[in-house]
């Protein structure tokens, strides 16, 4: 009995050894940081077959003509991305519904402010602010592109001093000004410099938001609901930009041939993503925001947690462009 127990135990030490001497197969997990243990071989197999690089050799590159065909397919390729969009508005149907006289900001000329409603698109109207410098136009101007900065309850009143705020929204909108903009209103300063200035709220911003209260984690939840609708939200996002040129091209006031997008952070995701979609943008500002896959996909960017990078995300489109 001894001699079998003794045995019994040897075995069991046996295939312990045996089982810790086999190689390990498999991971236990599919995840890390929220990404698949294959991120990497998949960002090896992008090749961005419509890439401007990937057009030609450097002579054809240089061509004018094979530049310009390529944009209009590239730019086709970012709509389709997009997905489907709201169809314009008949008429932008402006209205003031209030307006005040400013000084010059920053020793700047004097200049108005306007808060306005107009149709975006035939599906909805939206409130805006839209600053026009004093004397004769017509002036060139700016599409103001706000951030996200995870703050909800303030959208284009990030960039243009509100008009007749609450003492609660006036707070905020200087303590935001002074975090991200040098204390600055910045849509205020370049109206001061003879620019006419728009500025939107992008939908889930502002007095765009949620009617059940400014929710970060909403955020997914709105994206889920647009892709569950055959839409995309940077999508709607991009389309109403598109909009707010066109808006302002149309005012007898504004040169056409000189409007410039401007934006910081998702601001700046606007700006160089309407700057490829428009051709009515002739300049285009984007403040800490440009990257490529190779590096906002990995295991510590902020891009790889959801939530905010739902407002700047096309699915598709990294199957041809970077």
């Amino acid at each position: 009995m001894k001699l079998q127990r003794f045995c019994l135990i040897c075995l069991c030490f046996w295939c312990l050894n045996l089982k810790s001497e086999q190689p390990e197969t498999y991971t236990p997990y599919g995840l890390q940081n929220n990404m698949p243990l294959f991120y990497e071989e998949v960002k090896e197999a992008l090749c961005y077959p419509m890439a401007w690089e990937n057009q030609g050799n450097s002579r054809q590159l240089r061509q004018k003509n094979r530049f310009r065909k390529w944009k209009k397919q590239a730019r086709q390729v970012l709509f389709d991305c997009m997905g489907p969009v709201p169809p314009p508005a008949d008429n932008f149907d402006l209205l003031v519904l209030n307006q005040e006289k400013r000084e010059g900001y920053e020793g700047g000329r004097p200049y108005q402010a306007q808060k306005i409603f107009l149709n975006i698109t035939s599906f909805e109207r939206i409130p805006a602010y839209l600053l026009i410098p004093d004397g004769e136009g017509p002036f060139p101007a700016i599409v103001m592109l706000h951030d996200h900065g995870a703050k909800f309850s303030i959208g284009k009143e990030k960039m243009i001093k509100p008009i007749h705020p609450s003492p609660a929204m006036e707070k905020e909108c200087y303590e935001w000004s002074v975090q991200c903009y040098d204390g600055l209103f910045t849509g205020d300063y370049f109206a001061s410099q003879g620019y006419v200035v728009l500025a939107i709220d992008a939908l889930f911003w502002s007095e765009r938001g949620s009617a059940e209260g400014h929710d970060y984690n909403r955020q997914q939840a709105l994206a889920s609901n647009m892709f569950q609708l055959g839409r995309t939200w940077c999508g709607h996002i991009t389309n109403d930009d598109i909009q707010s040129v066109e808006f302002l091209s149309s005012l007898p006031y504004v040169d056409s041939g000189r409007i410039v997008a401007l934006g910081f952070s998702m601001g700046a995701h606007r700006a160089w993503m309407l700057a490829a979609a428009s051709d009515k943008i002739s300049a285009a500002v984007a403040v800490c925001w440009m990257n490529t896959t190779e590096h906002l996909m990995t295991l510590t960017n902020n891009q790889n947690k959801g939530g905010s990078a739902y407002s700047m995300l096309l699915p598709d489109i990294r199957n041809y462009m970077d």
